[in-house]
């Protein structure tokens, strides 16, 4: 009967270990960082950030990172095949503001910036 008990225990000890281990996990992936008015880089991820995905996403660049963007596409500003200003052809300067979340960035704002001459 003792050692019953004592398997029991146990088994219940791991369970609770590890369902506070996945836990924290879960908490450091919804880890966001927000940003306000912060100057990137965009393109399409695929085309121009050499990013894995299936058809031409728009995408943001920061400090060498690249985050799919949601809330907005590449043809949002225009036709994204245009050879002198398509997102996949060129890439842009834009502020933005939003939140990085598992990754990817949720827009708030996108504004593109004039290109320099």
């Amino acid at each position: 009967m003792k050692a019953l008990i004592f398997a029991l225990l146990l088994t219940s000890f791991g369970f609770v270990a590890n369902a506070q281990t996945k836990t924290q996990k879960t908490t450091k992936q919804q880890a966001s960082q927000q940003l306000n008015s912060k100057t990137v880089e965009i393109a399409c991820g695929e085309c121009k950030f050499n990013m894995k995905g299936k058809s031409c996403d728009l995408a943001i660049r920061i400090d060498g990172k690249s985050y799919f963007v949601d809330g907005k596409s590449v043809d949002d500003f225009g036709d994204a095949h245009d050879e002198k200003h398509g997102f996949c052809n060129v890439i842009s300067k834009a502020t933005v503001t939003g939140e990085i979340v598992n990754n990817r960035f949720k827009a708030k704002t996108i504004t593109l910036l004039p290109e320099k001459k």
